[in-house]
């Protein structure tokens, strides 16, 4: 048994303590074991466990690494850890202690040696050439030196003590199976609208569902698509592989969530790993970022508004594609980041872009586990098929918009005369003092009010909608009154001036001499 302590390096005293990089990580003196040749002479099954045990003080780097050297012959290697959980003063942060596991190609931001996450959601794992816990990547473990990452998500004045155990098992490694992923395309209707959850959460990272789980309630939530989006893990990827058909597109994807706030990779290409062990201060996001477009994907900051430790978007939007707007139920969080998205539309009009540039909005579940609702709510989209690719042009080009359910449709145009038509994410060019008729039909949503919001704010309000859901509802303008008009679908409000929770709402159509 060794002891480790990652207190200050004078304090140490028995074991070396190096930094990595500036505030960003340290490094812990190695665990070993048998040399090489005893790990030979080992008789298959044979097993050899280390145990550590260290203090975190508050303020501790992002990440700190224990070094695992491990010899030839290792058929499996298995990790446990605990930590203490002390009482702390109201208001202030407990202990959370994150784990995951980067193979003998070593730690380098972005490189080839990550073999796995599970941040909070275990208490251990183990990987093999045929097999690996949830989260972790299959393969063969090589000899070299392996490192444990810790992830202080945030520690308690007292410190955070751990234990760590690893334990690595001799013997002939299993054989590896090749991965199979799902296809890029299902069957489709042509040019249509499809329903999908692009942000979901399966027991590959801290959700409670199965891949099957997931897409059995994907189906019943009349979703077209969906996007694996697992916690700063690929692990996932190959596990869909099954599960898609003629009715179901699935995209691979990854959440990377960093202390400075969540991304979703949409629709990567299989396989992709996306790091995420930086802050907005180390401006490196455009960097991977770019590696999600280099991959096929799209670059959507997740609920930038949220207020979990580290949920907030922090990164800016410049890098990104489309922006999460609505995020599980609604919440006021999401009422800040619709009221930011439209402060964005504004600024692309003000910035004399006529709406060039804009960032879509999208709406995902972020479904965990029950009683979370998967498909609520859901980004509709223009697609010109059930393609990964054309999935992605509706939602890139803004040809989407965001419903609760699938009970919702929303039809939302603009026109001005004959020939002179745009729909949802398009652009009517017309005269700035040319009459425009903005029009939206509505089924799904009894009681609901319709509001036409442009750059000036909410401009009409229509009355409730009849029980039975369905509505025509029309408002007149101009270019030089609106630069843009997009329509909110919200629940009727028991009393008071704040709006009802939304039930659906579109992305704008631009009015532009």
């Amino acid at each position: 048994m060794c002891d480790d302590d990652a207190r200050p390096e004078s304090a140490l005293g028995r074991r070396a303590l190096f930094v990595t990089s500036a505030a960003a990580a340290l490094t812990l003196g190695s665990v070993s074991f048998a040399s090489a040749e005893g790990a030979a002479d080992a008789a298959d099954g044979s097993q050899e466990t280390r145990t550590l045990r260290g203090t975190l003080p508050t303020g501790s780097p992002d990440f700190v690494y224990v070094p695992v050297e491990v010899p030839a012959g290792v058929r499996e290697i298995r990790v446990a850890y605990t930590y203490d959980r002390p009482t702390v003063p109201a208001g202030t942060a407990g202990n959370a202690l994150d784990i995951g596991l980067f193979d003998e190609r070593g730690t380098d931001l972005g490189g080839r040696g990550f073999r796995g996450w599970s941040g909070g959601a275990r208490t251990e794992f183990f990987v093999r050439a045929d097999d690996a816990t949830p989260g972790y990547i299959p393969g063969p473990v090589r000899e070299g030196t392996w490192h444990i990452a810790l992830g202080p998500y945030t520690v308690a004045p007292q410190g955070l003590s751990y234990e760590i155990t690893v334990t690595l098992t001799y013997g002939q490694p299993g054989e590896v199976v090749p991965p199979k992923y799902p296809p890029s395309r299902a069957k489709g209707r042509g040019r249509a609208w499809y329903r999908g959850d692009c942000h979901l959460h399966s027991w590959y990272s801290d959700g409670r569902r199965t891949p099957a789980e997931i897409a059995a309630l994907a189906r019943a939530a009349g979703l077209d698509f969906i996007n694996s989006s697992e916690h700063n893990t690929h692990a996932a990827h190959p596990h869909w592989a099954d599960l898609a058909g003629d009715d179901l597109l699935i995209m691979l994807g990854e959440e990377i969530t960093t202390r400075n706030g969540h991304v979703v990779a949409l629709g990567t290409d299989p396989g992709t790993f996306v790091d995420w062990r930086y802050r907005a201060r180390d401006n490196r996001f455009g960097r991977f970022a770019r590696q999600i477009r280099r991959a096929g994907g799209l670059v959507v900051p997740a609920h930038p508004h949220a207020t979990c430790i580290g949920c907030n978007w922090k990164f800016g939007f410049g890098e990104a594609d489309a922006v999460e707007v609505w995020n599980g139920p609604y919440t006021p969080d999401d009422e800040v980041a619709l009221a930011d998205w439209d402060g964005m539309l504004v600024a692309s009009v003000r910035e004399g872009r006529d709406g060039r540039g804009w960032i879509p909005a999208m709406g995902s579940s972020d479904a965990h586990r029950d009683p979370d609702t998967v498909g609520s709510p859901q980004t509709v989209v223009l697609a010109d098929d059930l393609t990964r690719e054309a999935i992605q042009e509706g939602i890139r080009a803004g040809r989407s918009y965001i419903a609760e359910s699938k009970n919702v449709s929303v039809s939302f145009t603009a026109t001005a005369g004959p020939g002179q038509h745009a729909d949802i994410g398009g652009r009517l060019k017309v005269a700035p003092d040319t009459p425009v008729t903005v029009r939206t039909e509505v089924t799904g949503a009894p009681r609901c009010v319709v509001r036409f919001v442009t750059d000036q704010g909410v401009l009409f309000t229509s009355p409730p909608l009849p029980v039975s859901g369905a509505g025509v509802v029309e408002w007149r303008t101009t270019p030089s009154y609106a630069a843009y008009v997009r329509a909110e679908l919200r629940h009727e409000t028991a009393a008071g001036p704040l709006p009802g929770a939304l039930a659906a709402f579109t992305n704008p159509i631009f009015l532009t001499p």
